[in-house]
């Protein structure tokens, strides 16, 4: 399919995009493309068709809108490329969708996940690592598993990351952080030339994968007795809900997240919010106040 080729192409040279999020986007415009709605000449109503399609197979309200997004980005390059003189995707709404409110692990969580990894092996060593970067310094499992020697600099005390878009941004770098991955680099496994200065690096000497770091994650939550659905990514997110909660500055965390807008780490607040919230809720002692006797 020549047409998607060159989207690719599109997105990952021309936008910069990461191989996660085109892949993603390319999936979506790809299983429009194959159902008997789609094609570089569908109108609106064929949109809304697939769209209707999707819904009633149950599918999330989130998935839909990122669905609609990804078609609305094709064919908006199509009008690009001179390929149709409008993009059939305009004026359709995106389905409306709750405020997503991110899971967060607890301090004593994060120390139980950390606690089970047993460091007295070179593998336990890299793993204990990679958790401690994951919450000490809220990267992304991308940026860990792409991380670099020459990025880091204990002296200075911050490591270089390199985010989406290919955007660099400067993440300070703490002393438990620090210690881990010093460790590891001690013990780290002989890497294959061409991954000389990648940090983090499976047994044959090449960069540990993404989903290899995902199911270190459920190993380890599980090992720690943490039974809820947990990723690489909770950890970025009870990084930043614990900065907050401890009176960082707002837009010192948007930095430290390498988030474009403000608008995107504020959620954090509003998961502090909740958890004060159930604290009042539960413990206010006017809630467990019986009413006198005699009242109606």
């Amino acid at each position: 399919m020549d047409v998607l080729d060159d989207y690719t192409y599109y997105l990952s040279l021309e936008r910069g995009m990461s191989e996660h999020t085109v892949d993603s986007y390319t999936g979506d415009v790809k299983a429009f493309l194959e159902s008997e709605w789609g094609s570089v000449t569908s109108k609106t109503e064929d949109i809304v068709g697939y769209l209707g399609f999707l819904s009633e197979k149950d599918m999330s309200k989130r998935s839909e809108a990122r669905i609609l997004s990804a078609l609305r980005s094709f064919f908006s390059w199509l009008v690009m490329e001179g390929e149709r003189d409008d993009n059939p995707c305009d004026g359709i709404e995106s389905p409306k969708i709750g405020r997503y409110l991110p899971a967060v692990l607890s301090v004593e969580e994060v120390a139980a996940i950390m606690d089970s990894v047993d460091t007295g092996t070179d593998a336990g060593l890299r793993d204990r690592a990679i958790l401690e970067v994951l919450y000490g310094c809220g990267l992304r499992v991308s940026e860990a598993s792409s991380l670099r020697i020459s990025n880091i600099f204990f002296e200075e005390e911050y490591i270089s990351v390199i985010g989406k878009g290919d955007k660099q941004r400067i993440v300070p770098l703490g002393e438990v952080a620090a210690d881990a991955l010093k460790a590891w680099l001690a013990a780290r496994w002989t890497p294959e030339a061409e991954f000389s200065d990648i940090v983090f690096l499976n047994k044959k000497g090449r960069p540990l994968s993404r989903v290899s770091i995902f199911n270190l994650v459920k190993k380890q939550a599980l090992a720690a007795g943490v039974t809820r659905e947990i990723s690489p990514h909770t950890f970025r997110h009870s990084f930043a809900t614990h900065l907050i909660e401890n009176g960082a500055d707002l837009r010192a965390v948007q930095e430290m997240l390498g988030h474009e807008s403000i608008l995107t780490t504020e959620i954090y607040t509003h998961v502090d919010t909740e958890s004060w919230q159930k604290s009042i809720l539960t413990h206010h002692p006017s809630l467990k106040m019986l009413k006198p006797e005699g009242l109606v």
